[in-house]
């Protein structure tokens, strides 16, 4: 009997062996999970960051995702609520580094004061050397941004937007286009240079997906015009 008698307390050992074991490999994760952020813009990139083209199909289906709505009130906006440009260290803003990224043998002071390069503007398809003559293009426009979302963000993803380096957001382009366009999406302004369309179309869905901002119908119908220049 005394052998049976041991042979119940190995089992009842490997048992409490096995129970203790289990406990032990309960999957408790201490890392939170990615932040969402509040009111609208996104928690991470959905469609790519930097420029480039898609393709026709990629971006219509991202087109397709996107919500559409009628355009939000201007009440309340102002550019200062997009703060801009911010500070990118060794003396560079948002706006230097655009223009360094953009140009070719770019040349600029100590205190990164940009003083001569060349630079092409997609939008109209100019070439320029002189640094007075680019602005920095928003591709999706401030004012825009509010009208489809960003009137609800806090001032911190605004300023995040309005100096955003990773996306196709921020471009070096001639005075010119940049003013034409002013505030106005692909329904009331495209670049005038035509072989631009499909990254531009692709870009400003890019842009509008990583933010979760709405499109009207007549956005949604002009940048599926533009997708189908695309190759």
């Amino acid at each position: 009997m005394r052998p049976l008698h041991n042979g119940k307390a190995v089992l009842i050992a490997l048992a409490l062996a096995t129970v203790l074991t289990g406990a032990g490999s309960c999957d408790v994760s201490n890392t939170p999970g990615e932040a969402q952020p509040a009111s609208g813009a996104a928690a991470g990139p959905t469609n790519g960051g930097g420029g480039g083209n898609n393709g026709g199909s990629g971006g219509t289906a991202a087109l397709n995702s996107l919500t559409v709505a009628t355009a939000g009130s201007m009440s309340g906006y102002s550019r200062e609520k997009f703060t801009h440009w911010i500070g990118q260290g060794n003396g560079c803003d948002t706006r230097d580094v655009v223009l360094k990224r953009d140009g070719k043998n770019v040349k600029a002071t100590a205190d990164c004061k940009i003083t001569a390069g060349s630079w092409h503007s997609v939008y109209d398809d100019k070439d320029l050397t002189d640094p007075q003559a680019l602005d920095i293009d928003h591709m999706v426009p401030l004012a825009a941004a509010w009208r489809s979302g960003a009137a609800k963000w806090t001032d911190e993803q605004r300023k995040d937007f309005a100096n955003d380096l990773t996306r196709p957001q921020l471009f070096a382009v001639s005075l010119q286009s940049n003013r034409a366009k002013g505030d106005q999406d692909p329904s009331t302004w495209k670049p005038p240079s035509h072989a631009y369309w499909c990254t531009y179309a692709n870009n400003w869905i890019t842009v509008k997906t990583f933010y979760k901002l709405s499109v009207t119908q007549a956005e949604k119908t002009a940048l599926a015009d533009m997708l189908a220049t695309c190759k």
